[in-house]
């Protein structure tokens, strides 16, 4: 599985696999936000409703922006890439990390397959495909005269030339994996024993035909073991494997099957996109459309004075904008939870795998018990979010309504439970400092790493930081300061010694399936947590048994349990996103489950209100 900096594509079927390692901690809302996929319903824009828990009002939105003015022809809408700061510019499904980059991609990439509202494959993409499951077999048909924005054919070629750069032994990227490695063939070709992939068969220039080793359930769920992307074979064929990531067919010149295709790049900072004649539903109303990063601090006065017409916006600021007479508000609860991470093990880059330290500072799990009982997440939600996110209690976020365990309470805000625990497990001040010490009598310092973001970041690592020395531990910031994000992530992904806990988010992309976050071959368990129960229960959910409904949703409720008793990272808050809309734009949806992309987008008037 994938799941790291999340991706969606044309409003619709960007899922880019499992997930994405959403960018971002409190106050910077670094989530994939281009596109619309799978679908919650509307409802009233700005109304409240009681969440699951029943503890807290959350704010609903509509997810289709309506507009009854007549549509001007063409015209070139504006898009705010909320960061802060640059864009890598890795145009790339293969290749990319980040939420930004999805979200470049937003415009140019696009999957072969459509999801419905329960984020399963349908039939309405630009591919098609049958299921064997008694052959384990998957068949994909691509849709006749399918174009890559240049003009050249899309063939079953490109679709295997994906399979081919991702298992490839110089595959630089992350996203090989246990879907991968699923694959017939698929270990002996990454391993340098075969020169192709034999579960991969060609059948014609439509026709193509993927072998498993197992299949379960998330096989037919948006990125769970079928890679929706294919390779420009054309444009990339002759590039190295080892330099694709950094070639300029990729950075600089990118070729996509997405409605719009780049016309220029301003490293970093601006994308300028012109429509695609060639794109397979037609060419799209808009002529074009220019992003540009713009900072969280100053969005909300950019998009008031209408400047842009597309925006996600930052939560934490939304009693800012939420009564904006020029924009609609559309929003609609995240794929994705925020979290506190442990440092538990590292990563084994020769065996690809993850490796649990039992000597890591953060290894005994009663004390990682004690500093999830010393926070207050509702506080931080009530506070600083004004109803648009609430306390997680797991790791599945609530819109996957039927693998959610309920019966788990979640870590409440309780800090004389920490003491208490804290006590019996021996860590106490030994030296009167008032800061505890090992069981051993050893000095205790913990360092905390979070990134910088918005308003809110650094007085919620700083909430944490407190609320964690009431309880007598000394919690520090890695490096002193909060850390930019792409050093945040390189730093965590690199298992640097200086950070014992940090604080990230996790975009699930439309699978719940937790195998490519936290299983044992799983790049992107950043808390290098292996546990053979955790291993037993994801094979349960990778099972064949879990095509029975009743046994794959029992397995993620068990797994729940298991990461709640065994803590190796804290889930803080499920998270709603709102898109602020200019009220020139018509027909942005943003709906679970849509077939409505950028193409069908279109404005009223020529320039922004």
């Amino acid at each position: 599985m994938l799941k790291k900096k999340l991706g969606l594509v044309s409003l619709a079927t960007f899922a880019l696999t499992l997930a994405a390692c959403q960018g971002g901690g409190e106050g910077s809302d670094t989530t994939e936000t281009t596109g619309s996929t799978g679908s919650t319903g509307s409802t009233e824009t700005g109304s409240t409703e009681s969440n699951a828990g029943g503890e807290a009002n959350l704010v609903t939105f509509d997810t289709v922006m309506q507009n009854d003015e007549d549509s001007i022809e063409g015209g070139t809408l504006r898009y705010a890439m909320v960061a802060s700061s640059p864009f890598q510019g890795i145009f790339s499904p293969e290749f990319y990390e980040d939420a930004y980059d999805s979200e470049l991609m937003g415009f140019t990439h696009e999957s072969l397959f459509s999801v419905d509202e329960n984020f399963m494959l349908s039939q309405e993409g630009m591919a098609t495909f049958e299921f064997d499951q008694e052959a384990k077999k998957i068949s994909i048909t691509l849709r006749d005269d399918l174009k890559w924005s240049d003009g050249e054919p899309l063939t079953t070629e490109d679709v295997l030339f994906s399979y081919e750069v991702i298992g490839h032994p110089d595959y630089t990227g992350v996203r090989y994996g246990a879907d991968f490695s699923n694959i017939v063939g698929m270990q002996e070709y990454k391993d340098g024993q075969a020169d192709t992939i034999s579960g991969i068969q060609i059948v014609d220039e439509k026709n193509i035909t993927i072998e498993y080793i197992e299949v379960n359930p998330s096989i037919l769920q948006s990125g769970g073991g079928i890679w929706g992307y294919p390779m420009p074979k054309h444009q990339l064929g002759e590039v190295p494997v080892a330099e694709m990531e950094s070639a300029p067919e990729i950075r600089q010149n990118p070729i996509g099957a997405g409605p719009f295709r780049v016309k220029s790049i301003t490293a970093g900072e601006s994308v300028e996109y012109e429509a695609n004649e060639y794109y397979w539903k037609g060419a799209p109303k808009l002529d074009g459309v220019v992003l540009e990063v713009v900072a969280p601090t100053t969005i909300v006065s950019e998009m008031e004075n209408g400047n842009y017409d597309v925006a996600s916006m930052p939560t934490d600021q939304y009693d800012t904008y939420k009564d904006f007479e020029n924009i609609t508000l559309l929003g609609r609860q995240e794929l994705a939870y925020t979290y506190l991470g442990f440092k538990l093990g590292h990563w084994d880059a020769e065996q690809s795998k993850n490796v649990l330290d039992p000597d890591a500072k953060m290894a005994d799990v009663e004390l990682r018990k004690a500093m999830a009982y010393a926070i207050d997440n509702n506080a931080i939600a009530e506070s600083f979010y004004q109803g648009l996110r609430e306390n997680a209690t797991s790791m599945i976020p609530p819109v996957f309504e039927d693998f959610v365990n309920r019966d788990i309470e979640g870590f409440n805000y309780d800090p004389d439970m920490a003491k208490q625990i804290l006590d019996d497990a021996g860590y106490e001040d030994t030296d009167g400092d008032g800061m505890r010490e090992t069981p051993e009598g050893e000095e205790l310092v913990i360092n905390f790493a979070s990134m910088a973001g918005g308003a809110t970041a650094e007085p919620i690592a700083q909430y944490y930081i407190q609320e964690w020395q009431n309880v007598g531990l000394n919690v520090q910031l890695s490096t002193g300061r909060l850390i930019e994000f792409q050093a945040f992530y390189d730093l965590v992904e690199a298992d640097d010694p200086e950070i014992d806990i940090y604080q990230a988010a996790w975009g699930t992309g439309h699978d719940p399936n937790p195998t490519g976050l936290y299983g044992e071959d799983a790049s992107y368990n950043y808390t290098r947590y292996v546990d053979e129960e955790n291993n037993e229960i994801l094979g349960r959910i990778n099972s064949e048994e879990s095509f029975d409904p009743e046994f794959k949703f029992q397995a993620f409720r068990d797994w729940q349990e298991h990461m709640f008793e065994n803590v190796p990272v804290i889930p803080t808050l499920w998270r709603s996103e709102v898109f602020a809309v200019n009220n020139r734009v018509k027909n942005y949806d943003i709906t679970y489950g849509t077939t409505d992309g950028w193409e069908a987008v279109e404005l009223t008037a020529e320039t922004a209100y």
